[in-house]
C-alpha cells in the first residue's frame, strides 16, 4: 500500500476514495479499498491505496485523536508512504474540534509541521480564498450550513476557525501564492513549518489549483483536506513509477432496490422531493422513532412491495423540524434512536434481499454500514461529484452508494440505483 487515507466519516471516505480510484483528468488511478473501521488483518495484497472510514467526526476529540492513531498505526504497518487526514469539504466541526486535534496529533506523530489543510473542492462550490470558505457564491456561515444540526459552522475564516481546536498556531498560503504553482506552494508550506505551524490553510478556486498543491506534496509524510486535496496525489505516484498498469475491473450487482434519506440537507430534501414527484416514498416519523412506534420492519415491507419501482423511505425534516425534535427529546436521545433505526434497517433490507442500497446523509450512512457489519469495499464508477458506486467484498453482494447529504444532483437517488446495476 503506497497511499493511507483517515477519514472522519463514511460518506466522506467514499468521496475520496472515489478522487483516487478515477485520478485527475487524462492521468491514472490508483487500486482503492475502503475500509468500516481499522481492518484486524492486513490489506489485499493489490491495493495501492486504503481509505480507512471512521465515525469521528462528531465524538469526543480525545476519542477522535485515539481512533485516528491507532489508523495511522495500521496504515504505516501496511507500507503507507504519505497519509491524508480527510475531512468535510465544508469543515464540519465545532470550536474544540475535531479537525484541529486530531490534524496535530498525526502531525505529531510522525514528526511533521507545515502540514497542507484545505477543504476545497470545487466540482461541488467548495472553494477556499484568504482562508475564507464559500459554497458556491455564499461565504460558509451563510449558505445554511450555520444550521447544522451537529456541527454547525458559524464562521467562514478557517485560519481562526482551526486556530480555536489547535495548540500550534496555523498558517496560510493565500491564492496570490497558490496561483504561482507547486513550487511556490512547496516553498511556503516549508517557511511556514519552519515558524512552527502545524496546519497550515492553503487557498483553492480551482482543480487546478488542487493538482498543483497535491504537485507540491509529493514528498510530504501528511496532508489534510477535502477529497479534492487527493486529485492530484495519483500522478505524483505514476510519476515515480509505482502504480500498476491497469485498474480493478468493477462490475454492477442487480436484484432489488431500496434507498433510505436521513439527511436533512437542502439538497437532499431536494433530491426527496425530486423522487417522490415519479417513485413510492415513505416519510419515517422521526417521534415514531424516538417512541419506539415504528419498527424496520415497516419499512422492509414497503421496499419489497415497491420492488423494482425505487422506492425511498425518508426521515430528511428541514432544521426547525429537527431542532424541535431534539429540544423535546434531547440531541443525543434523538441521534442515537434513528442511528439505531437506520441500522437494523439497512440490516433487514439486505436480509429480505435487498441487493442496491442507496443512502444519503453522513450519519445514516454510517449507521447502514454499521447495521450490515461490512469491512470493506471496493470503488467504481462515479455516480455524481463525490459520489461513486461501491460494491462489498466476500460472499455477501451488495452495490452501496452512501451520499453526503449536501452531494448529488435532483435526480440522484434513481441515477444511483441505475449505475449500482450497470454490469460495466
Amino acid at each position: 500500500m503506497l497511499l493511507g487515507v483517515i477519514a472522519d466519516d463514511f460518506t466522506g471516505a467514499s468521496d475520496i476514495a472515489n478522487t483516487l480510484a478515477k485520478g485527475a483528468q487524462g492521468t491514472q488511478g490508483m487500486a482503492v479499498t475502503q475500509y468500516f473501521g481499522i481492518p484486524a488483518k492486513a490489506a489485499e495484497a493489490d491495493c495501492e491505496a486504503g481509505v480507512i472510514s471512521l465515525k469521528s467526526r462528531s465524538i469526543p476529540a480525545r476519542e477522535a485523536v485515539d481512533l485516528s492513531l491507532k489508523a495511522l498505526d495500521w496504515l504505516l504497518r501496511q507500507g503507507c508512504e504519505q497519509i491524508v487526514f480527510k475531512y468535510c469539504s465544508t469543515f464540519d466541526s465545532t470550536p474544540e474540534g475535531n479537525i484541529g486535534p486530531v490534524g496535530e496529533a498525526l502531525s505529531d506523530a510522525l514528526s511533521v509541521k507545515g502540514v497542507v489543510a484545505c477543504p476545497a473542492f470545487p466540482a461541488t462550490g467548495r472553494t477556499l480564498y484568504q482562508g475564507h470558505l464559500f459554497v458556491h457564491d455564499r461565504l460558509l456561515n451563510e449558505s445554511g450550513l450555520e444550521n447544522h444540526p451537529l456541527n454547525p459552522m458559524t464562521d467562514a475564516d478557517l485560519r481562526r476557525w482551526l486556530k480555536r481546536q489547535s495548540k500550534a498556531t496555523v498558517g496560510l498560503v493565500p491564492w496570490a501564492l497558490v496561483r504561482k504553482g507547486d513550487s511556490a506552494i512547496k516553498a511556503a508550506l516549508t517557511e511556514a513549518a519552519e515558524k512552527g505551524d502545524k496546519l497550515v490553510i492553503v487557498d483553492a478556486l480551482t482543480e487546478d489549483d488542487l493538482i498543483a498543491i497535491g504537485k507540491a506534496c509529493a514528498d510530504a509524510r501528511l496532508i489534510s483536506g477535502g477529497s479534492g486535496i487527493a486529485m492530484g496525489l495519483p500522478q505524483n505516484f505514476a510519476a515515480a513509477g509505482k502504480l500498476k498498469p491497469g485498474s480493478r475491473a468493477w462490475r454492477g450487482i442487480g436484484g432489488p432496490e431500496a434507498i433510505l434519506a436521513g439527511s436533512c440537507s437542502t439538497a437532499t430534501r431536494r433530491q426527496v422531493e425530486h423522487h417522490a414527484a415519479r417513485h413510492p416514498v415513505l416519510a419515517i416519523d422521526a417521534e415514531a422513532v424516538i417512541a419506539g412506534k415504528l419498527a424496520p420492519e415497516t419499512i422492509v415491507a414497503f421496499m419489497r412491495e415497491n420492488e423494482g419501482r425505487q422506492p425511498l423511505a425518508y426521515s430528511s425534516s428541514s432544521p426547525d423540524e429537527v431542532s424541535a425534535i431534539q429540544t423535546r427529546h434531547g440531541r443525543e436521545k434523538s441521534a442515537h434512536a434513528l442511528e439505531s433505526f437506520f441500522a437494523e434497517t439497512a440490516r433487514a433490507l439486505v436480509a429480505s434481499g435487498v441487493r442496491r442500497l442507496v443512502v444519503a446523509g453522513g450519519e445514516t450512512s454510517g449507521a447502514a454500514v454499521s447495521g450490515l457489519a461490512l469491512d470493506a469495499v471496493t470503488i467504481g464508477p462515479e455516480i455524481d461529484p463525490g459520489v461513486p458506486a461501491l460494491a462489498t467484498l466476500g460472499e455477501k453482494k451488495v452495490a452501496l452508494a452512501l451520499k453526503s447529504g449536501n452531494f448529488g444532483a435532483e435526480d440522484f437517488f434513481a441515477k444511483a440505483l441505475d449505475r449500482l446495476g450497470a454490469q460495466a
